[in-house]
Protein backbone atom coordinates (compact mmCIF):
# COMPACT_ATOMS: atom_id res chain seq x y z
CA UNK A 1 0.00 0.00 0.00
CA UNK A 2 1.10 3.06 -0.72
CA UNK A 3 1.08 5.95 1.69
CA UNK A 4 1.93 9.82 1.66
CA UNK A 5 4.56 11.15 3.63
CA UNK A 6 4.06 12.65 6.57
CA UNK A 7 5.23 16.21 5.74
CA UNK A 8 2.80 16.43 2.63
CA UNK A 9 -0.17 15.66 4.61
CA UNK A 10 0.69 18.20 7.25
CA UNK A 11 0.90 20.80 4.90
CA UNK A 12 -2.45 19.45 3.21
CA UNK A 13 -4.23 19.49 6.98
CA UNK A 14 -2.88 23.30 7.01
CA UNK A 15 -4.02 24.34 3.55
CA UNK A 16 -7.33 23.11 4.45
CA UNK A 17 -7.60 24.53 7.92
CA UNK A 18 -6.80 28.00 6.13
CA UNK A 19 -8.99 27.64 3.83
CA UNK A 20 -11.67 26.93 6.47
CA UNK A 21 -10.48 29.77 8.62
CA UNK A 22 -11.00 32.53 5.57
CA UNK A 23 -14.14 31.28 4.96
CA UNK A 24 -15.07 31.85 8.31
CA UNK A 25 -13.89 35.49 8.59
CA UNK A 26 -15.62 36.41 5.17
CA UNK A 27 -18.66 35.38 7.08
CA UNK A 28 -17.98 37.44 9.60
CA UNK A 29 -17.11 40.45 7.65
CA UNK A 30 -20.54 39.86 5.46
CA UNK A 31 -22.02 39.44 9.15
CA UNK A 32 -21.22 42.42 9.70
CA UNK A 33 -21.43 44.95 6.85
CA UNK A 34 -25.13 43.38 7.35
CA UNK A 35 -25.50 44.77 10.68
CA UNK A 36 -24.35 48.01 9.99
CA UNK A 37 -26.83 48.04 6.98
CA UNK A 38 -29.59 47.65 9.57
CA UNK A 39 -28.58 49.79 12.24
CA UNK A 40 -28.33 52.48 9.79
CA UNK A 41 -31.66 52.10 8.20
CA UNK A 42 -33.21 51.99 11.75
CA UNK A 43 -31.05 54.73 12.88
CA UNK A 44 -32.45 56.62 9.96
CA UNK A 45 -36.30 55.06 11.04
CA UNK A 46 -35.28 56.70 14.52
CA UNK A 47 -34.32 60.01 13.72
CA UNK A 48 -37.38 60.68 11.09
CA UNK A 49 -39.82 59.31 13.79
CA UNK A 50 -38.12 61.95 16.39
CA UNK A 51 -38.67 64.26 13.12
CA UNK A 52 -42.38 63.61 13.06
CA UNK A 53 -42.57 63.81 17.15
CA UNK A 54 -41.15 67.20 17.56
CA UNK A 55 -43.63 68.42 14.60
CA UNK A 56 -46.47 67.19 15.93
CA UNK A 57 -45.40 68.14 19.26
CA UNK A 58 -45.36 71.51 17.97
CA UNK A 59 -48.38 71.52 16.45
CA UNK A 60 -50.05 70.80 19.71
CA UNK A 61 -48.51 73.48 21.46
CA UNK A 62 -50.00 76.03 18.55
CA UNK A 63 -53.36 74.70 18.77
CA UNK A 64 -52.80 74.87 23.25
CA UNK A 65 -51.88 78.16 22.97
CA UNK A 66 -54.84 79.24 19.90
CA UNK A 67 -57.31 77.21 22.44
CA UNK A 68 -56.20 79.57 25.34
CA UNK A 69 -57.00 82.33 23.82
CA UNK A 70 -60.23 81.77 22.14
CA UNK A 71 -61.29 80.12 25.65
CA UNK A 72 -60.00 83.73 27.37
CA UNK A 73 -62.11 85.26 24.54
CA UNK A 74 -65.14 83.20 25.48
CA UNK A 75 -65.07 83.82 29.15
CA UNK A 76 -64.74 87.90 28.20
CA UNK A 77 -67.64 87.87 26.03
CA UNK A 78 -69.95 85.49 28.51
CA UNK A 79 -69.32 88.10 30.72
CA UNK A 80 -70.03 90.32 28.46
CA UNK A 81 -73.46 88.60 27.62
CA UNK A 82 -73.92 88.23 31.43
CA UNK A 83 -73.78 91.88 32.03
CA UNK A 84 -76.20 92.65 28.85
CA UNK A 85 -78.72 89.89 30.46
CA UNK A 86 -78.29 91.90 34.39
CA UNK A 87 -79.30 95.01 32.34
CA UNK A 88 -82.17 93.69 30.14
CA UNK A 89 -83.31 91.56 33.24
CA UNK A 90 -83.37 94.95 35.39
CA UNK A 91 -85.05 96.98 32.85
CA UNK A 92 -87.75 94.10 32.66
CA UNK A 93 -88.57 94.61 36.45
CA UNK A 94 -88.72 98.22 35.84
CA UNK A 95 -90.31 98.44 32.70
CA UNK A 96 -93.36 96.16 34.69
CA UNK A 97 -93.87 98.97 37.13
CA UNK A 98 -93.48 101.79 33.96
CA UNK A 99 -96.00 100.14 32.06
CA UNK A 100 -98.96 101.68 33.84
CA UNK A 101 -97.15 104.51 32.88
CA UNK A 102 -98.12 105.61 28.69
CA UNK A 103 -96.08 108.47 28.77
CA UNK A 104 -92.61 106.93 29.57
CA UNK A 105 -93.01 103.81 27.88
CA UNK A 106 -93.18 104.73 24.46
CA UNK A 107 -89.86 107.05 24.39
CA UNK A 108 -88.21 103.97 26.24
CA UNK A 109 -89.27 101.46 23.66
CA UNK A 110 -88.12 103.67 20.74
CA UNK A 111 -84.21 103.54 22.54
CA UNK A 112 -84.33 100.11 23.24
CA UNK A 113 -84.98 99.42 19.38
CA UNK A 114 -82.47 102.00 18.38
CA UNK A 115 -79.49 100.68 20.18
CA UNK A 116 -80.82 96.99 19.07
CA UNK A 117 -80.42 98.57 15.11
CA UNK A 118 -76.44 99.80 15.94
CA UNK A 119 -75.85 96.74 18.12
CA UNK A 120 -77.14 94.47 14.55
CA UNK A 121 -75.15 97.25 12.44
CA UNK A 122 -71.90 96.79 14.28
CA UNK A 123 -72.49 92.82 14.91
CA UNK A 124 -71.03 90.05 12.42
CA UNK A 125 -72.70 90.28 9.39
CA UNK A 126 -75.13 87.46 9.87
CA UNK A 127 -78.80 86.62 8.76
CA UNK A 128 -79.03 90.65 7.93
CA UNK A 129 -82.08 90.01 6.22
CA UNK A 130 -83.53 88.21 9.35
CA UNK A 131 -82.90 90.49 11.52
CA UNK A 132 -83.11 93.65 9.88
CA UNK A 133 -86.91 92.45 9.27
CA UNK A 134 -87.43 92.07 13.10
CA UNK A 135 -86.26 95.89 13.26
CA UNK A 136 -88.24 97.02 10.77
CA UNK A 137 -91.21 94.99 12.00
CA UNK A 138 -90.76 96.36 15.58
CA UNK A 139 -90.76 99.58 14.55
CA UNK A 140 -94.05 98.99 12.83
CA UNK A 141 -95.21 97.87 16.11
CA UNK A 142 -94.46 100.40 17.76
CA UNK A 143 -96.57 102.97 15.71
CA UNK A 144 -99.34 100.29 15.37
CA UNK A 145 -102.43 101.45 17.80
CA UNK A 146 -103.97 98.33 17.44
CA UNK A 147 -101.32 96.83 20.11
CA UNK A 148 -101.59 97.58 23.35
CA UNK A 149 -98.39 98.76 25.14
CA UNK A 150 -97.93 95.58 27.22
CA UNK A 151 -97.53 93.83 23.42
CA UNK A 152 -95.32 96.38 21.75
CA UNK A 153 -93.01 96.03 25.30
CA UNK A 154 -93.35 92.14 24.83
CA UNK A 155 -92.13 92.29 21.17
CA UNK A 156 -89.09 94.54 22.09
CA UNK A 157 -87.88 92.11 24.57
CA UNK A 158 -88.82 89.17 22.74
CA UNK A 159 -86.41 90.67 20.09
CA UNK A 160 -83.64 91.80 22.65
CA UNK A 161 -83.78 87.71 24.07
CA UNK A 162 -83.38 86.88 20.43
CA UNK A 163 -79.70 88.39 19.86
CA UNK A 164 -78.85 87.68 23.12
CA UNK A 165 -79.47 84.16 22.43
CA UNK A 166 -77.46 84.43 19.26
CA UNK A 167 -73.96 84.68 21.46
CA UNK A 168 -74.62 81.20 22.78
CA UNK A 169 -75.37 79.14 19.42
CA UNK A 170 -73.17 76.95 16.88
CA UNK A 171 -75.49 77.69 13.96
CA UNK A 172 -74.80 76.04 10.02
CA UNK A 173 -77.39 77.28 6.93
CA UNK A 174 -76.81 77.53 3.29
CA UNK A 175 -77.42 81.07 1.74
CA UNK A 176 -76.07 83.53 -0.55
CA UNK A 177 -72.24 84.93 -0.45
CA UNK A 178 -72.19 88.80 -1.72
CA UNK A 179 -75.68 87.52 -3.29
CA UNK A 180 -73.88 85.64 -5.56
CA UNK A 181 -72.66 82.45 -5.07
CA UNK A 182 -74.23 79.52 -3.08
CA UNK A 183 -72.27 78.37 0.15
CA UNK A 184 -72.05 77.22 3.67
CA UNK A 185 -72.19 79.53 6.69
CA UNK A 186 -71.37 78.42 10.10
CA UNK A 187 -71.63 80.86 13.22
CA UNK A 188 -69.75 79.77 16.44
CA UNK A 189 -71.87 82.30 18.46
CA UNK A 190 -70.47 86.49 18.33
CA UNK A 191 -66.62 85.42 17.93
CA UNK A 192 -66.41 83.43 14.17
CA UNK A 193 -68.36 83.73 11.17
CA UNK A 194 -67.23 81.39 8.41
CA UNK A 195 -68.23 80.26 4.42
CA UNK A 196 -67.21 77.55 2.68
CA UNK A 197 -68.08 76.75 -1.00
CA UNK A 198 -70.04 73.39 -1.56
CA UNK A 199 -66.93 71.86 -3.34
CA UNK A 200 -64.75 72.83 0.02
CA UNK A 201 -61.74 74.54 -2.20
CA UNK A 202 -62.85 78.23 -1.36
CA UNK A 203 -63.72 79.57 2.61
CA UNK A 204 -63.29 82.37 4.32
CA UNK A 205 -63.43 83.97 7.89
CA UNK A 206 -65.32 87.33 8.29
CA UNK A 207 -62.62 89.93 10.04
CA UNK A 208 -64.40 92.01 12.38
CA UNK A 209 -61.80 94.58 12.97
CA UNK A 210 -61.32 94.34 8.63
CA UNK A 211 -65.11 94.15 7.80
CA UNK A 212 -64.03 91.59 5.05
CA UNK A 213 -63.46 88.21 4.60
CA UNK A 214 -60.41 86.80 4.73
CA UNK A 215 -59.45 83.47 3.00
CA UNK A 216 -58.99 80.41 4.66
CA UNK A 217 -55.98 77.66 4.14
CA UNK A 218 -56.71 74.00 3.16
CA UNK A 219 -56.60 73.07 6.88
CA UNK A 220 -58.81 75.51 8.23
CA UNK A 221 -61.23 74.47 5.33
CA UNK A 222 -60.83 70.81 6.52
CA UNK A 223 -62.04 72.05 10.25
CA UNK A 224 -64.88 74.15 8.71
CA UNK A 225 -66.38 71.89 7.24
CA UNK A 226 -65.95 69.54 10.63
CA UNK A 227 -68.02 72.61 12.14
CA UNK A 228 -70.71 72.50 9.50
CA UNK A 229 -71.17 68.84 10.02
CA UNK A 230 -71.55 69.11 13.86
CA UNK A 231 -73.19 72.07 13.65
CA UNK A 232 -75.81 69.85 11.76
CA UNK A 233 -75.59 66.91 14.44
CA UNK A 234 -73.76 64.80 11.30
CA UNK A 235 -70.67 64.50 13.54
CA UNK A 236 -69.50 64.54 16.98
CA UNK A 237 -68.59 67.76 18.81
CA UNK A 238 -64.64 68.44 18.97
CA UNK A 239 -61.95 70.89 18.97
CA UNK A 240 -62.26 73.69 16.16
CA UNK A 241 -58.77 75.09 14.82
CA UNK A 242 -60.12 78.27 13.47
CA UNK A 243 -59.34 81.57 13.44
CA UNK A 244 -61.65 84.00 14.59
CA UNK A 245 -63.52 86.88 13.95
CA UNK A 246 -63.32 89.45 16.64
CA UNK A 247 -60.05 90.27 17.78
CA UNK A 248 -59.32 88.52 20.62
CA UNK A 249 -57.33 90.76 23.28
CA UNK A 250 -56.22 89.90 27.15
CA UNK A 251 -59.23 91.02 29.28
CA UNK A 252 -58.41 94.07 31.07
CA UNK A 253 -58.32 94.67 35.01
CA UNK A 254 -60.78 96.93 36.52
CA UNK A 255 -57.54 99.34 37.21
CA UNK A 256 -56.98 99.29 33.03
CA UNK A 257 -60.79 99.63 32.07
CA UNK A 258 -61.00 102.31 34.25
CA UNK A 259 -64.29 100.21 36.07
CA UNK A 260 -66.45 97.75 35.06
CA UNK A 261 -68.39 97.94 32.17
CA UNK A 262 -72.49 98.72 32.56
Amino acid sequence: MFRFPAALVAVVGLCAGGLAQGQAQESLVDRSVEAQRHQAKLQTRIDDADDETRRLIGELRKARAEAQRVEAYNAELARVVERQEETLARRERALEGAATTREGLPPLLRGMVERLDHWIEADLPFLQDERRARIASLERALSDPALSPAERLDRVLSAWRGELAYGRELDAWRGLLDGEREVDFLRLGRIGFYYLTPNGREGGVWKADEQAWQPLEKASRQALENGIRIAREQRAPELLTLPVSQPISQPKTSHESGGEAS
